[in-house]
């Protein structure tokens, strides 16, 4: 599919995808790195990534990728420092790494709970921390007036409560926190744009498979406004835009992709019969002479 982006929107700029070496994180790397970036992607497992670094650059892509953890401080700076050696500097923190999994509240311990909130929030913060050097103006490869860009991949799970999710909407909700005060604070001192993507259910990732298994999802797509599941492309063209210069005064803000699905719930009255009840109710109300015109005393 051709994108709605020129070819060289990101022309000059050096990107770092945190879990970029599956599912969405892969795709954001790889539809920045087809738009003109250098792309360097993190990850734990050196397997993974090593596919991932050869299937971009199979495509004619430059890309790198560096193992490291995110829930490690070490890692986190050795792995940014590395992406600013081989590229000569960073324009683009895109911070994808997650964790997740099906978990009723009382099956969940602290531990499992902590572990989804030190890869997602303190993961997400930790990056942003030791990338500021970077990104902020005057920074390595940086004019004196022009800070970089932080995306972090969020989710719309805390937006109401969702049912075996409470250890990821609670990492998500401080993930939209660190978003916007990261926005405020930096964007005034360093001109760094801070921003978010919320995605909806993305077919063909691990965590759709995850959460959403085939046996679970009978059904699903009728209750979605779009009937449809997103594909990785939708939240990658996303991140284009938040990165070019379409998105340049867009700060502080988490961009929702998910065709709606946020907004919806069961359709518990047929339309036709809603139809009816209403002819029923206006007629009643007709009968009555509720709610009619009143005449002058």
């Amino acid at each position: 599919m051709e994108s709605p982006f020129r070819a060289d929107v990101l022309k000059g700029n050096a990107a770092l995808v945190t879990g970029g070496g599956s599912g969405i994180g892969f795709e954001i790397a790889a539809q920045l790195a087809r738009h003109g970036a250098q792309v360097a992607i993190m990850g734990r497992r050196r397997e993974v990534l090593d596919k991932a670094v050869a299937a971009l650059r199979s495509q004619g892509l430059r890309a790198v990728g560096f193992d490291g953890d995110v829930r490690k401080q070490e890692d986190a700076a050795r792995v940014l420092t590395a992406t600013v050696e081989h590229f000569g500097k960073l324009d683009i923190l895109v911070n994808g790494a997650a964790g997740n999994f099906l978990a009723s509240p009382e099956d969940l311990t602290p531990k499992g709970f902590r572990t989804v909130l030190d890869i997602d929030t303190v993961g997400t913060y930790t990056m942003c921390y030791e990338a500021l050097k970077y990104l902020k103006k005057g920074g390595p490869g940086k004019g004196p007036s022009t800070g970089g860009l932080i995306i972090n991949i969020s989710a719309t799970l805390h937006y109401t409560a969702t049912w075996y999710q409470i250890h990821v909407s609670a990492a998500k909700a401080g993930v939209d926190s660190i978003t916007r005060s990261l926005a405020l604070e930096w964007g005034t001192d360093y001109d760094i744009r801070v921003n978010g993507i919320a995605p909806g259910p993305i077919q063909g990732t691990p965590g759709l498979r995850k959460l959403a298994p085939e046996e679970m999802s009978k059904g699903h797509r009728e209750m979605m406004p779009l009937f449809k599941f997103g594909e990785k492309r939708d939240i990658a063209m996303a991140a284009l835009y938040l990165a070019s210069d379409a998105g340049k005064y867009v700060n502080g803000t988490t961009l929702v992709v998910d065709g709606g699905l946020w907004l919806s719930h069961p359709r518990h009255i047929p339309k036709e019969e809603v139809k009816e009840l209403s002819k029923l109710v206006e007629k009643k109300v007709r009968t009555s002479g509720v709610g009619m015109p009143t005449s002058k005393l």
